[in-house]
């Protein structure tokens, strides 16, 4: 082996799925490196949505194994190693294995340890100096611009120095009154908090995947499922609980859409626009990358190969009429019957392995959004929240055929229900633990409800600046907020006496301060002055939400480590 000393030191600090891919690309790039690993918990790969910090047994996953980037190893591939007991634990019947199915989040996050470990001894084997450190909780980073290098403290408060840091920390729930209130949780993770016996109504703050998690776990601990003489999956509530009800309250009034067939399943249409594209049109348009031309060229447009059909019916539609138009049908017939209908076509679109090809291009699209996001003026930042991603949230939750039965199941058994709340919903929490929900209804009539339990289900919220915990970073000004520049000063002026998140320049620019921090295209941080750190990246969802709308996911994981690997080996 090498000396440690001819190697370039990198630190990857989260040993979850984005620390995965990170440390696969970093393997992989033929590079003389010394990599680190720190994971304060003490398993690798499952990050929080599949580990117990994120998943019972009873929760799955979203995807199945032919829409995830390749690894080491597949999954089938891998479950042929398990033990019986392992395998019969989670139903998995390794001769019947189908790459198109669902798996449950456990024991997905038990593959992705594998890998990681098995990436490890493939390190080893390279002669790369590879350590990885569990139950390793770094509580800082500070930069040493003079030294080039970048040291972390650990909460065991060693410092060690390198020459380049990727932030990989993944998600973070900030505590309201969850541990001061009995009956509020400010997510539903860890869900095992959530294995209650309970008598009364819940309330469930969103209609998210992130619900439905919520959903899954308070059903089992309330009754049980089975299937009646036609196989439909049916729920038999406790007796014992006469008043166990829960309750989603949703802005959209809308349940996730239902997964179904995906013809890229890796989100790599070769025909959607390239970054030189992309950059042609900023030289064309004052910098900026216009919304609109991203909706034309890596939506629309795609229609006319795709579904021409679909294409006659919406080529005269600007974004905010295409999501109108999408909406009001959506609109027009109740949750749980579309749900009920979008089950059958998802169905159909399984069995036929054919797509739903708006929904998939939609998909598409989210994605492709994070490259440009960072060049969008505010003007378009803000119409994308307001108009398009409240329709993409939905569409692209890809919610499984076995929530969606298990969903339908309680509501006919009149255990589950939903209701639309206006934009301006708040929550009351009384001494005597009582918890006050006040919102408007879809006819603007002002309601006050009181719950016994609350969870708040509305997904990962996106952190800002001072939420970030490493606070050296912070105090040395080496990041800072992520923010937009008004295409229109008369717009700017506008609206900034009346918002906060809108700021003035001493040059008369006004800007949108958005969620998140400052990073360039290759996930590195970058100062007030528009200056990155060559030294320290980030993949953290929770704080680069601002210029990367659509952040979740494996396939987030593959784009920002291939940013990166590419950037450190140029460096």
């Amino acid at each position: 082996m090498r000396k440690a000393t001819q190697f370039k030191r990198i630190a990857i600090i989260g040993g979850g799925p984005s620390g995965l891919f990170m440390y696969k690309r970093l393997i992989e790039s033929n590079q003389e490196l010394s990599i680190t690993v720190f994971e304060k918990k003490k398993v690798l790969g499952v990050g929080m949505p599949y580990g117990d910090e994120g998943a019972n047994l009873e929760h799955i996953t979203n995807v199945s194994e032919n829409e995830i980037p390749t690894l080491v190893t597949s999954i089938e591939e891998w479950s042929k190693t398990l033990a019986p007991e392992i395998l019969n634990k989670f139903n998995i019947d390794i001769a019947n294995f189908n790459s198109y199915k669902v798996l449950p989040r456990l024991f997905f996050g038990a593959y992705l340890e594998a890998q990681f470990l098995l990436l490890q001894d493939k390190a080893n084997d390279l002669g790369l100096n590879s350590l990885i450190c569990l139950e390793s909780e770094v509580i800082d980073v500070m930069d040493q611009p003079k030294n080039k290098e970048t040291w972390i403290k650990l909460s065991n408060e060693t410092i060690l120095k390198f020459d380049h840091v990727i932030i990989c920390s993944g998600h973070n729930w900030p505590k309201t009154y969850e541990g001061m209130v009995d009956g509020y949780f400010d997510s539903p993770y860890p869900p095992a908090k959530l294995a209650k016996s309970l008598n009364h109504s819940i309330a469930i703050r969103g209609s998210s995947l992130t619900a439905i998690d919520a959903i899954r776990t308070l059903a089992r601990s309330n009754g049980n499922y089975s299937r009646d003489k036609n196989g439909d999956l049916i729920f038999n509530k406790d007796e014992n609980k006469p008043f166990f009800k829960m309750i989603m309250h949703s802005r959209s009034g809308l349940l996730p859409a239902v997964r179904f067939h995906l013809e890229d399943s890796h989100l790599k249409n070769e025909e959607l626009l390239t970054e030189d594209e992309i950059a042609l049109h900023r030289i064309q348009n004052d910098g900026f990358v216009s919304l609109d031309y991203i909706f034309d060229k890596n939506f629309k447009s795609q229609f006319i190969t795709k579904d021409l059909d679909f294409y006659h019916k919406i080529k005269e539609l600007n974004l905010e009429g295409f999501v109108a138009l999408m909406m009001e049908q959506r609109a027009q017939i109740s949750p749980f019957q579309l749900l009920k209908a979008e089950y059958k076509e998802a169905e159909k679109s399984i069995k036929r392995h054919q797509s739903v090809y708006w929904k998939e291009l939609l998909g598409s699209l989210s994605f492709t959004l994070n490259y440009p996001a960072k060049y969008f003026s505010a003007e378009d930042m803000m119409r994308l929240k307001k108009e398009l991603m409240p329709l993409i949230s939905i569409i692209i939750a890809y919610l499984p055929q076995g929530s969606c039965e298990e969903l339908l199941a309680l509501y006919e058994a009149g255990v589950l229900d939903l209701i639309t709340v206006g934009e301006d919903s708040k929550i009351e929490v009384h001494e005597n633990g009582e918890i006050t929900y006040y919102y408007k209804d879809e006819n603007e009539k002002n309601i006050k409800t009181n719950y016994q339990t609350f969870i708040n289900c509305v997904g990962q919220p996106h952190l800002n600046l001072m939420d970030f915990p490493f606070k050296s970073l912070i105090e040395d000004q080496t990041l800072s907020t992520a923010k937009l520049k008004f295409k229109s000063i008369n717009c700017g002026e506008k609206l900034h006496s009346n918002n906060d998140d809108i700021l003035k320049t001493e040059n008369g620019d006004y800007y949108l301060k958005i969620s998140g921090i400052g990073i360039n295209d290759d996930y590195q941080v970058v100062d007030n002055y528009g200056s990155y750190n060559e030294r320290i990246y980030i993949m953290a969802v929770p704080y680069i939400g601002g210029y990367n709308p659509d952040y979740s996911g494996l396939d987030f994981c593959e784009q920002a480590s291939t940013r990166i690997i590419n950037s450190l080996v140029r460096i």
